[in-house]
């Protein structure tokens, strides 16, 4: 790529290459919005690991062609990432599609035992999260929801709007 194997030229490769990629990465995600890395569906957080391997990927490319090949992959999975996220806010059905369903694993204080079994989530992985949440008593928990990130989120208190379970499913 450059003009030997040297530890200059590999330092010198090294830097470049990685300024190319992030900012090239930069550029697409001012683009493409700032939606671009968030962790909202299990299809945003494949992209961005996938786009994480690439730049990897960019960063330690022996040939321009195969640091350009990783750049333009970067720009087709955020373009893709994008067509993904719009069509989802326009249709309802398609969301079905790319999404994974979210799953109460605990309501008002009861373990949701065939949950858990299907969703393979450990009592001690709820009982975790549910210290990270700072509850205090068990009867507390409204509910613990398994997220279609893979996240654990757990909602305390008094009382539930019902809105907040809205597209959750229960499972008998």
């Amino acid at each position: 790529m450059f003009t030997d194997n040297s530890a200059l030229d590999v330092l010198l490769r090294g830097t470049l290459l990685a300024f190319i990629g992030l900012s090239w990465v930069v550029i697409c995600v001012r683009v493409i919005g700032l939606r671009a890395f968030s962790k909202m569906t299990s299809f945003d957080f494949v992209t961005t690991v996938a786009i994480g391997s690439l730049l990897a990927g960019c960063v330690q490319a022996t040939t321009w062609s195969a640091m350009a090949q990783a750049l333009i992959a970067i720009a087709a999975l955020l373009g893709i990432q994008y067509a993904v996220s719009r069509t989802r806010s326009k249709r309802d059905d398609f969301e079905g599609i790319v999404d994974n369903t979210p799953t109460i694993l605990m309501r008002d204080g009861e373990f949701q035992e065939a949950a858990l079994t299907r969703t393979r989530t450990s009592r001690s992985d709820v009982i975790a999260k549910l210290r990270e949440a700072n509850v205090l008593h068990v009867s507390e928990v409204r509910a613990v929801v398994l997220e279609a990130t893979g996240d654990i989120s757990v909602l305390h208190g008094e009382s539930l709007d019902d809105v907040l379970l809205f597209g959750v499913r229960t499972v008998a």
